[in-house]
């Protein structure tokens, strides 16, 4: 099926988010929309699945003019979703979520489960997603739920098949079986949007790239053009893509974990006698396949761990025991690897969502009072200082892009007077531009004497922010290496091997 977009315009208020964008997509082909974090690609993408409608501008599919009064018109029309955050029920089985809305029965009031189970069943053998229709969803690795998205949509037929920031959550390995995946989808005549503003995913699987800025087409690229090349296009201005850091002048040891384990609910161990030291003015980047620990390391560091045993101090003062309130108060800043289930409140406007930290005492509360004018005036710093794209300070959080939403959590915890910083997945969904200014951001955090984590599983962002190295695996540090690590060597020390038997 081809999709064709002719002067697609949404406005909302005074901002205007799509302004005329034409776009084409062929059967078959895999087609990127590249683009800044705010630029106007997911706004584009809900107009073309009915979640908005557009004030001009028209949607065809095989020459034929289009009218969706909701998602449930496109997808019968052959249009399908796989959304950045995922749409599933967690406490449903694969073959519940996929039959959701779209329920058959094989009597009065009595679904027919069995139909549900034998779609997926189809659908992920000719795919080979190996997804089980009884696995409970909650319990999946994140990278399988992804698969449960894309088998929703192709259960029901979709002939054009949008990925709105599909990887933005996914670790390297199972990002490079989505490219596979996409690959087997386009093989079948499926034609392909796949949203983006990873520059090497793009090259990697793109038929053809348009690029948006600011709400318009700002030209069409080659896969062929080089990082730079497109990153240029991007942010409208030259982009430095590797990073700029003298070398680390590091002080003594401020932050000590020794024989930390953390334990779940379950009574398995989760982390286990776990110990590092992190200098301060140094960058400690922890690197391992997701679901290895470092959640839940991170997690007890912050004091949201509650079966923990093990020491960790900062500045020689003991954290374990306390609370999270005493941990930030301790000088802990914090960014949560999920920024919308622990990093912001959405119904929350930026402006609040920036003094979550500091909602007792000066200088946004005296004698019990909010001060309105303080707030408004740091919040309105920030919004300009880390380039959050928004109407205003007053803009819900939950209304922001997730490459903004990240932003504001970035501004609340940089803006502190800070002993120790502590970054999960820091970069999870920015784009060139905002990864560039954060990469800088701590980098100069370091370079100002205090200690940082780094949590990442991008091996790049690990390789280039790291003085030293520990890479986790099944709970446990396999190893600690200089910053300058062969990536084969990591890869290897990711999938288990001890520092000697890797290097």
């Amino acid at each position: 099926m081809k999709l064709e977009l002719r002067g697609i315009t949404k406005r909302f208020g005074a901002l205007v988010a799509n302004d005329h964008i034409d776009l084409t997509v062929e059967p078959g082909e895999i087609h990127c929309l590249l683009g800044e974090n705010g630029a106007g690609k997911s706004t584009l993408m809900n107009v073309l699945y009915g979640l908005y409608q557009a004030d001009e501008g028209e949607i065809l599919l095989d020459d034929e003019v289009q009218h969706f009064a909701g998602p449930g018109d496109a997808m019968k029309s052959g249009i399908g979703m796989v959304h950045q955050h995922f749409m599933l029920v967690p406490v449903f089985t694969v073959a519940e979520n996929v039959m959701l809305g779209h329920e058959q029965t094989r009597g009065p009031g009595v679904l027919d489960l069995a139909a549900a189970r034998a779609r997926v069943r189809e659908i992920s053998d000719r795919f080979g997603f190996d997804v089980d229709p009884d696995a409970i969803v909650e319990e999946l690795p994140v990278g399988v739920q992804q698969r449960v998205e894309i088998i929703k949509a192709l259960s029901r037929d979709a002939q054009v098949l949008v990925f709105d920031e599909p990887t933005a959550v996914l670790t390297p390995q199972e990002t490079d079986e989505l490219m596979a995946i996409m690959r087997q989808l386009k093989e079948a005549g499926t034609a392909i949007v796949f949203i983006t503003h990873k520059l090497r995913e793009v090259r990697e699987v793109a038929d053809r790239i348009t690029v948006i800025r600011l709400g318009k087409v700002v030209g069409e690229a080659s896969p062929q053009a080089t990082n730079t090349e497109l990153a240029s296009m991007m942010v409208g201005r030259a982009v430095e893509l590797t990073i700029s850091k003298a070398p680390a002048d590091p002080g003594a040891d401020a932050f000590v974990v020794s024989e930390l384990s953390v334990v779940d609910p379950r009574d398995q161990y989760v982390v286990k006698d776990v110990s590092f030291t992190v200098r301060a003015g140094e960058i400690l980047a922890i690197a391992g396949v997701q679901g290895n620990g470092q959640t839940e390391l991170t997690e007890a560091i912050l004091g949201l761990q509650p079966r923990t045993s093990g020491s960790i101090t900062l500045d020689g003062v003991e954290l374990v025991g306390k609370s999270v309130r005493r941990v930030l108060d301790a000088g802990v800043g914090f960014v949560p690897e999920d920024r919308q289930e622990d990093g912001l409140v959405a119904e929350f406007t930026i402006a609040e969502n920036l003094m979550l930290d500091r909602s007792v005492g000066e200088p946004f509360v005296k004698v019990g009072t909010l001060q309105l004018r303080e707030l408004a005036d740091f919040a309105q710093e920030k919004l300009e200082e880390f380039d959050i794209r928004a109407q205003g300070i007053d803009t819900h959080a939950g209304r922001l892009s997730g490459g903004n939403q990240q932003k504001v959590v970035l501004a609340r915890e940089l803006s502190r007077e800070l002993r120790l910083f502590v970054a999960s997945q820091p970069t999870r969904g920015l784009d060139v531009g905002s990864i560039e200014f954060v990469h800088t951001r701590i980098v100069q955090a370091r370079d100002a004497g205090i200690p940082v984590i780094v949590v990442s599983t991008e091996l790049d962002e690990v390789v280039a922010l790291a003085d030293r190295i520990a890479v986790m695996y099944r709970g446990g540090i396999v190893g600690i290496v200089p910053g300058d690590t062969p990536r084969d060597v990591l890869g290897l020390m990711m999938a288990g091997e001890t520092t000697g038997a890797a290097a």
